[in-house]
């Protein structure tokens, strides 16, 4: 099956993702600090996207790396961990900030390729998915057929599907860019409404375990934008 985990991307490229819970009183400042020192971080291997969670989740910011292999990572680890600026100017003071850090290695499908809004000023919806034990063999076609379903409908710009490798698994994130909220409100409307999209879903559903998403807002720093 072409959603199959066996070779992926046909190549060792993986995607880790990284999510952070803020201090509430403390967002303002962490958000000043990444915009003002990422590039520090960005230096060091290639960032997709650093978001701020808008609703569905408030105090939490998710950002994507992107790595050639597991030992790419560990280079860019062993880099970061002895450049003084980065840790001097970044992580010392951004650490009392955090409250909670969660990472997952991801994989993106192979069906899929990493995308671009076709302009900035959007907004970015991130769907997670935590579908049943038996992995892509079990799920994998409905699933696509199912995102498909919603690409066709043309009110939403997909961005990215990925599944977990490291993390929980049989958990797939789906990134989604819309105009504005109220466009992506108009859209689901009208998906809801369509025979396609319905019946699609209808399939999938059978091996969803739980669905949760977040309207993401990108910070400044954020190469999607």
């Amino acid at each position: 099956a072409s959603f199959a985990t066996g070779p992926r991307q046909n190549n060792s490229i993986f995607y880790e993702i990284r999510t952070y819970d803020i201090k509430p009183s403390k967002m303002k400042e962490f958000v000043e600090m990444v915009n003002k020192y990422f590039h520090l971080r960005t230096a060091h291997s290639e960032m997709v996207g650093f978001w701020s969670a808008e609703l569905g989740a408030m105090n939490k910011v998710v950002h994507v790396w992107k790595y050639d292999n597991f030992a790419h990572r560990t280079a860019v680890r062993h880099a970061l961990a002895n450049d003084k600026d980065w840790q001097g100017k970044f992580i010392s003071p951004a650490l009392p900030l955090i409250e909670k850090q969660r990472n997952e290695v991801a994989y993106l499908v192979p069906w899929c390729q990493l995308g671009k809004p076709p302009k900035e000023g959007g907004v970015y919806e991130w769907v997670t998915f935590q579908m049943k034990p038996g992995g892509p063999a079990l799920w994998g076609e409905a699933f696509q057929a199912a995102i498909n379903a919603h690409i066709n409908t043309g009110y939403t710009k997909l961005i990215g599907v990925f599944h977990t490798e490291y993390g929980l698994l049989n958990t797939v994130h789906v990134i989604w860019w819309n105009e504005s909220p109220d466009h992506r409100a108009a859209g689901r409307h009208s998906a809801h409404e369509d025979a396609r999209v319905v019946a699609a879903v209808r399939d999938s559903v059978r091996f969803l375990e739980s669905q949760q998403n977040m309207l993401l807002i990108p910070l400044q720093c954020s190469p999607l934008k």
